[in-house]
């Protein structure tokens, strides 16, 4: 017991030096940051460094994110190209919505998954019933994945749909201004 003692009492110095310290740096830290106008001038510089930074690196990770996701999209276009019979369209439809959904279950396959139903939203004559299918029923990752490809590569049958949603956008904004005017 008298061994455990010393132990144990240079325990206690050392964490009641450790506390102290702590203690007085963040009272130094914070009489600095009340009363020295060039040390919240530092800090706030600091601040905007950082959120400069991180804003970079987002900027960063979404390009890389797009290159990826176009090259893999060009491989996999290049190597199993969408049909343009409409016999075949049918059978590639079932196909790759089969195998989306059997990737989208498996870790790491999120690219993959969501190229195999891109290409069902390809040859599906209804791509905004589909979409709002994916959306709700695939997990949030591939959809995101899903929406870059469309981004990147718009299929014909998707390209009119969003032509159409943007014209129904421009007419609805010219009828609500329209109504502004009125009242």
């Amino acid at each position: 017991m008298s061994q455990s003692n010393p132990i144990l009492r240079g325990l206690a110095i050392t964490t009641a030096i450790a506390a102290l310290s702590a203690t007085g740096y963040t009272i130094y830290f914070d009489y600095q940051r009340r009363n020295s106008p060039q040390f919240r001038k530092v800090l706030r510089q600091r601040a905007k460094e950082q959120a400069k930074m991180e804003e970079q690196a987002k900027t960063h990770a979404k390009e890389v994110k797009l290159q990826k996701v176009t090259e893999f999209l060009s491989m996999e276009l290049a190597k199993d190209p969408i049909p343009s019979d409409p016999s075949e369209r049918e059978a590639t439809f079932t196909t790759n919505v089969e195998n989306g959904e059997r990737l989208s279950m498996q870790q790491g396959k999120e690219l993959e998954a969501a190229s195999k139903f891109y290409k069902a939203l390809t040859v599906y004559p209804q791509p905004a019933d589909l979409l709002g299918i994916y959306q709700r029923s695939i997990p949030e990752a591939i959809y995101e994945y899903i929406i870059l490809m469309i981004a990147i590569l718009p299929p014909a049958n998707v390209a009119s749909f969003v032509k159409g949603v943007v014209g129904s956008k421009a007419e609805s904004d010219a009828v609500a201004e329209a109504n502004d005017i009125d009242d």
